[in-house]
Parts: structure tokens; C-alpha cells; sequence
């Protein structure tokens, strides 16, 4: 797998997942990417990405270790309108409910809704509100 570029945000450089069930998982994100406008990097057998998500298989030469807890994971939404579609599109492809959207106490105007994913994972799309950017990420080109 050549990347010739790369966009990178805030804190988190990248997060792996390592799920028990790749097909079922490919499908879920799948479908909360689409609606979140994130494509899919790519994808084999044992593991597909996207931006700074990688998952994998516990097999995948890409999982070292042991299988560790439950993770939460946060994606930005563009909108509060983008946090319903994000929560239905995970109902719709094996999530479950952990949270349907609405404001959140952590700071004015924090919109976010949260799904389980097929295996567990606490996965939250939210709208920090309307704000500028002084870039949409850093672009990192090899």
C-alpha cells in the first residue's frame, strides 16, 4: 500500500480497530462514511482504512498484541443534519443506539449522536457548531 498523500487534523494521528467480524464492521463504516463524506483509503482481505481509521482483523499482521477493551471514537460531522444521517445510517447497518442526537452539555452548541458498533465501540458523530477553520487539515504530500 503506497500513499503518495496524506490529510491530517487535530490531535489524533490514527486509531486501528481490530473487530471480530470484518465484513460486518466494512459495512457499517461504509455507510456512516458516506454520509460523513470520508472515503474508503482502501481495503484487502485482514483490514480496510479510511483517513485516520485503520480495521482490521485480530489475525492481520496489522493487529499486534492482545485484543484490548472498548474504544470510543468520535468523528466531526458538517452539520446537525449530518449527525441524524450519520445515526440512521449506522441503525441501518448494524448498529445500536448508544445516544440519539441532540445538544450535549460539554460546551454550547455541541449537537452529536452515538452508536455501538458490531462489536462494542461507542462511535460518535458530532457538530462543534458553526465555526471557521483556518484549514479544512494539513496536507502532507510524499
Amino acid at each position: 500500500m503506497s500513499t503518495q498523500e496524506l490529510h491530517r487534523g487535530r490531535l489524533i494521528d490514527h486509531i486501528q480497530l481490530v473487530v471480530s467480524d470484518l465484513a460486518a464492521s466494512q459495512k457499517f463504516y461504509t455507510a456512516i462514511f458516506e454520509v460523513l463524506d470520508i472515503p474508503i483509503g482502501g481495503k484487502s482481505d485482514d483490514f480496510f482504512w479510511a483517513d485516520e481509521l485503520f480495521v482490521s482483523t485480530a489475525d492481520s499482521k496489522a493487529a499486534q498484541g492482545d485484543l484490548t477493551g472498548r474504544t470510543h471514537l468520535a468523528f466531526q460531522a458538517k452539520s446537525r443534519e449530518t449527525v441524524e444521517k450519520f445515526y440512521k445510517a449506522a441503525l441501518d447497518h448494524g448498529g445500536e443506539d448508544n445516544g440519539k442526537p441532540g445538544e450535549r452539555p460539554y460546551h454550547p452548541g455541541y449537537y452529536a449522536a452515538f452508536v455501538l458498533d458490531p462489536d462494542g465501540n461507542n462511535i460518535e458523530a458530532v457538530f462543534h457548531g458553526e465555526a471557521k477553520r483556518s484549514a479544512d487539515s494539513v496536507k502532507i504530500n510524499f
